[in-house]
């Protein structure tokens, strides 16, 4: 999967799951600050992730993420692996 199809793959999750508007989904936006993601949504998209993956996100891994670059970063790594 390319980085650009990932990024799609995650903005749609975020507009479906957590009624985020997709304009401000962008790779610099933070989870938590800009797109009011909080711990239990945290836990929902990691398990939603698991579904594009097919793999189990690390919580530890996850819990460095901090924007939705980092969030495809770490879902490159985890479909390259």
């Amino acid at each position: 999967m390319t980085r650009d199809e990932l990024i799609t793959h995650l903005r749609n999750l975020l507009v479906d799951h957590f009624e985020l508007d997709a304009g401000d989904i962008t790779e610099e936006a933070l989870l938590y600050d800009d797109l009011d993601i909080d711990s239990i949504d945290a836990v929902d998209l990691m398990v939603e992730l698991k579904e594009i993956t097919g793999r189990k996100i690390d919580p530890e891994d996850f819990k460095k993420v901090r924007t939705v670059g980092d969030v495809v970063d770490a879902l490159q790594t985890l479909v390259n692996a």
